[in-house]
């Protein structure tokens, strides 16, 4: 069970990949801190210099499959474009979240994430919010 703040993450220990909880009072706020926490897994650092906005669009059924979907998406973002993002606006209408990312150039990253995964995934409601464990294969 996640502790009492009303949002956050911590790492899980695991034997071969990296394991992840995160929690949050709703969707958006578990998306949130799932990215900054597997940001925080691979230490990435961003430039000061210049600031860029990406927006993508997410269709989705389960809040399971937007949450791979949405993490998978920042770790093609950070490979292909070498970008980390910092600030979130997310919004969910019907099976889509719109998303304007907005971030920085990779300055240095200390680890690797190949993918966020399925493995044990289960978005949990309780009466502080929601919370998962992810897992990342590295």
């Amino acid at each position: 069970m996640p502790p009492k703040s009303a949002s956050g993450f911590r790492e899980i220990a695991h034997t071969a990949d990296w394991e992840l909880e995160v929690w949050a009072p709703n969707i958006l706020g578990l998306l949130e801190q799932a990215a900054q926490g597997m940001y925080d897994l691979i230490a990435a650092q961003i430039s000061k210099e210049r600031r860029f906005t990406r927006q993508i669009t997410l269709q989705f059924i389960e809040p399971e499959d937007l949450l791979i979907d949405f993490l998978n998406e920042l770790l093609y973002l950070a490979e292909s474009e070498e970008l980390i993002f910092d600030h979130f606006h997310l919004v969910i209408e019907g099976n889509q979240m719109h998303a304007k990312l907005v971030g920085a150039p990779i300055k240095s990253m200390a680890k690797e994430i190949k993918a966020a995964t399925y493995h044990h995934l289960n978005i949990v409601e309780s009466n502080q919010g929601l919370y998962a464990n992810i897992v990342f294969d590295v």
